[in-house]
């Protein structure tokens, strides 16, 4: 696909990691493929980390794309009133700056957050520029979940709501990281007959490049589990430590829990897999390639989602996937479970069940000729589904269209 006109287009994403912030964003990702074919491209987000906390000191590093930051007041939590109001003046700013630049072809939006992509879509509509937009995560749906209160929570999040169904509904076209999400965009667009899934997903080749080239166990017989992301109310890991000392009971003490990733309940978590005087190692947030060393060094991934999440097929799966990992997943995304069913690289359990989840490390343990194809299974299913050199053409041929 050659582009012959030289489209400008304007990425704009509020969080943002770049490639030398331990990152692997998907808006990089895109912007350098479409800078390849011959794009004009700048990438617009805030001068705060949301993942540090802390603001970014002078960016000198140069890409092929331009990138602008924009002012975000910091706030030191994920969910608090000061994250929402932060949120507002990003928006406010993000808005200016729209004003003075020059009007791009396409702006390609990331959801969420929810005020920025309104007042991208505001500014869309009035100067009749093509907008895309990216479902990352459902906001209000994942806030609903923390603070769960009948009748209460729909009031106090129905101005996000709103937010979201306006930003949807503007879109000239919509891209998501699931079918699932899809679905929820399109349920009040009316302009768009589809939309287009592709899973946030890795470069294999770049991934494969930093890979372990043996398992640790095969050294020392210890049998290692694996998470990496965030440490949040999401991700039940107390089940995970539950289940490893059930295991510990039974005889089974050659298990460790090797555990990539921050978050606001990393203390909490610490302080429980330290009580139960579990085998669990803390790495905190690792650079990419160290991360996908110490992934493909672990012999089974945990996706240990909670009830009534709101993710579906988060940027985790994807490197368990690349890394030929069986997951065992608690996840009630019908999608998610339908891939692991589909290409039979793992096992559904039921949230909480910890028996079960114990059980199944057994299993998993006792049976190395099927973990063995299951590794193989999931790594079919990261060569096929998550491979981004494949799947972001996708994306590249939608933005040509417009």
């Amino acid at each position: 696909m050659v582009n012959k006109c030289r489209k400008d287009i304007l990425i704009i994403s509020h969080f943002v990691d770049f490639p030398e912030e331990k990152g692997n964003d998907r808006f990089c990702y895109l912007a350098e493929l479409l800078c390849d074919k011959g794009y004009t491209v700048e990438i617009v987000t805030s001068d705060f980390i949301h993942t540090k906390k802390e603001h970014r000191i002078s960016k000198r590093e140069q890409y092929k794309y331009r990138y602008k930051l924009i002012h975000e007041p910091a706030y030191k939590k994920n969910i608090c009133l000061r994250r929402f109001y932060s949120h507002f003046v990003f928006a406010r700013n993000v808005k200016k700056y729209l004003m003075v630049r020059k009007k791009p072809d396409v702006i390609y939006c990331a959801i969420p957050s929810l005020d920025v992509a309104k007042a991208a879509a505001k500014y869309a509509k009035k100067n009749n520029i093509k907008f895309i937009i990216d479902v990352q995560d459902l906001w209000p749906e994942a806030f609903k979940m923390v603070f769960h209160v009948p009748i209460a929570s729909d009031l106090i999040f129905a101005p996000m709501q709103m937010k979201a169904d306006y930003a949807y509904k503007q879109a000239d076209a919509i891209v998501a990281v699931s079918k699932t999400y899809v679905n929820r965009a399109l349920a009040v667009n009316h302009k768009c007959h589809q939309g287009l899934s592709v899973f946030l997903g890795t470069d294999l080749q770049e991934f494969d490049k930093y890979k372990s080239s043996e398992k640790l166990s095969d050294k020392d017989g210890i049998m290692r589990l694996v998470y990496i992301g965030t440490l949040g109310h999401s991700y039940d890991l107390i089940s995970v430590f539950d289940a490893m000392l059930c295991l510990k009971k039974k005889g089974y003490d050659n298990i460790r829990f090797c555990v990539v990733g921050d978050g606001p309940l990393k203390t909490k978590f610490e302080e429980y897999s330290s009580k139960l005087k579990l085998d669990v190692e803390f790495t905190g947030r690792l650079e990419y390639s160290e991360m996908v060393y110490r992934l493909t060094e672990c012999d089974i991934a945990i996706n240990p989602i909670i009830h009534g999440a709101a993710q579906s097929i988060i940027n985790k799966v994807g490197d368990y996937a690349a890394a030929g990992l069986p997951v065992i997943s608690t996840q009630e995304c019908k999608e998610y479970q339908n891939l692991i069913n589909k290409y039979q690289c793992g096992f559904n359990c039921e949230n909480g069940n910890i028996q079960q989840f114990a059980k199944t490390i057994i299993y998993l343990i006792e049976h190395p000729k099927e973990m063995k194809r299951m590794e193989q299974a999931s790594r079919s299913l990261g060569e096929e589904l998550f491979d981004r050199a494949a799947m972001y053409e996708k994306i590249l041929k939608l933005i040509a269209k417009q």
